[in-house]
């Protein structure tokens, strides 16, 4: 298997300056760059910058695939936008980081298993994951405690990724909102390999997410209020290129200091070997479940099946001769298809004669039917194959 890597940074914030792209140029001589994307793919060799580096310096988010396994994503956000303290409770090792820079915080999500399924190309993974990092900076945790989870979730995968000692290890607070995902983080928990089993027991003690759509009257309102020069401010930020920057700081600053706030989340009461045995759990009921209504699928089926033969032995019985003039029929064209009809017309007919106490007779007219066949083997493969032998 040849191998493969696919970088993808992006801008959100503000676009890079000349100086900067002409700083990552250098990086590659091969990549897609623009002032708000650079794209990379590796089928040899390795890329020469550091990802972490770059989202430092120039972009606000990055993705990192390869067909080894590794999915990574990391954001970059104002910690004013969301406190360091806050994203540490749901870091774990290597599978979720959080860092500091400058002003702004490092999210780093990993997840590394190999399952032998790949399809070259990652071009459209960013763009979808790119909506959770609006979600962390408008208040939603969601996507942090899907991170967590998920990497929690690599432990039923590979026994030897955490110690024992993790088992009593106790979950972070528990975000409203986990049985309804937004496409951003339906997005993730995919990306990031969470386990749907894990998910759903996970998201039993998730509250219902109470927080509509911003109320526009509301956050026209609390526009209006804003000082004349605090607003000049703003517009001088925009006029520079922070448009997306103010889009997320106004919006928190709104969600904040209104009704339109999320709740906080719930203190969680269960540890990390409650989730993984409830996943458990709930992936044997679900596989049980699903085994039975397979059962019972097969069953109907069956028994359709068999009232339509009977209905058909019924018709069969009726046509007395013709329907052994029938099977000759279907021989003489000398069709693989018709082949197997006049194979299942005969099965039919055997039945009847079974029915009928007649197998003697039934047996008599195959031995003859052989021996004027016998040119046509692959036709007296298909007998002998459904079971229909002279004697």
């Amino acid at each position: 298997m040849s191998e493969y890597q696919y970088y993808e940074f992006v801008a959100v914030d503000r676009p890079l300056t000349d100086r900067q792209l002409a700083q990552v140029r250098e990086l590659s001589t091969r990549a897609r760059i623009t002032a708000t994307r650079f794209v990379n793919e590796y089928h040899w060799g390795n890329f020469r910058g550091d990802p972490a580096r770059m989202i430092e310096r120039y972009y606000d988010a990055h993705l990192y695939v390869t067909n080894w396994g590794t999915h990574r994503f990391m954001i970059k956000l104002p910690s004013r936008m969301l406190a360091p303290d806050v994203a540490e409770q749901y870091c774990l090792d290597d599978q979720v980081t959080a860092s500091i820079s400058g002003e702004h915080l490092i999210l780093d999500m990993t997840s590394d298993h190999y399952d032998g399924d790949w399809e070259e190309g990652a071009e459209d993974s960013l763009a979808a994951l790119i909506g959770v990092r609006a979600e962390l900076a408008g208040g939603d945790l969601r996507p942090l405690y899907l991170a967590w989870l998920a990497g929690y979730g690599t432990w039923e995968r590979e026994e030897d990724v955490f110690d024992r000692d993790h088992d009593d290890e106790p979950e972070p607070p528990v975000p409203a909102g986990l049985r309804t995902l937004t496409a951003p983080q339906r997005a993730l928990a995919e990306f990031l390999r969470l386990d749907p089993d894990l998910l759903h027991v996970a998201a039993a003690a998730s509250p219902d997410l109470c927080r509509a759509s911003d109320d526009p009257a509301a956050l026209a309102a609390w526009i209006s209020s804003l000082n004349t020069a605090e607003k000049n401010k703003l517009l001088l930020r925009v006029a520079r290129g922070e448009t997306a920057t103010i889009h997320l700081e106004l919006l928190h600053r709104f969600r904040t200091r209104t009704a339109a706030a999320a709740a906080p989340p719930s203190a969680g009461t269960r540890t990390v070997a409650d989730l993984l045995d409830g996943a458990a759990r709930h992936r044997a009921e679900r596989e049980r479940a699903a085994a039975t209504t397979r059962e019972l699928e097969r069953a109907r089926r069956d028994e359709a099946l068999a009232r339509a033969r009977v209905r058909r032995l019924k018709h069969l019985a009726a046509d007395g001769e013709q329907a052994w003039e029938r099977v000759e029929a279907l021989i003489a064209t000398g069709k693989p298809r018709d082949y197997d009809a006049a194979a299942e017309l005969l099965t039919d007919l055997r039945t009847l004669a079974e029915n009928d106490s007649c197998v003697h007779e039934f047996d008599d007219r195959i031995a003859d039917m052989r021996a004027r066949h016998v040119r046509r083997p692959a036709f007296l493969r298909r007998l002998t194959t459904a079971g229909i032998a002279s004697r």
